[in-house]
């Protein structure tokens, strides 16, 4: 069974570049296009992983990292941020609110799809050549 990614973005471009690239490894990829829309959807349906932009309307991806740590089915859920962000106050920021680590934009789908298998702990995605 493939695991399941929620993808938060508020640029559809990025969200569709990002669900290419986990589609085309396996993953099932479930879009939002900014933290309200994704913390709807987390309270209703567990997910594997979350991988979220920081600057985002309605709800940024630091207050839903931090919205999310306090669901019961997300206390040990990966957290990922994937932003054009680099401060490294924001970086304390994220990793306050309970993110699991911080990816930097552009991204190397190679890197991202590694990253995605060790915070998952597993290899179930099928990598495509």
């Amino acid at each position: 069974m493939s695991k399941t990614i929620l993808a938060v973005d508020d640029s559809a471009s990025m969200r569709q570049m990002v669900g290419v690239t986990l589609r085309a490894a396996g993953y099932e990829v479930i879009e939002a296009s900014d933290g309200d829309e994704a913390l709807e959807y987390a309270r209703k349906h567990r997910v594997d992983l979350v991988l979220t932009d920081v600057n985002m309307p309605r709800m940024d991806g630091i207050t839903l990292i931090a919205q999310l740590r306090t669901l019961p089915n997300y206390h040990l859920t990966p957290l990922l941020l994937l932003t054009t962000e680099s401060s490294p106050d924001r970086k304390i920021q994220g990793k306050q609110a309970g993110a699991t680590g911080w990816m930097v934009k552009p991204f190397n789908p190679d890197q991202l799809l590694a990253t995605l298998e060790r915070v998952l702990g597993n290899q179930t995605a099928v990598r495509s050549s």
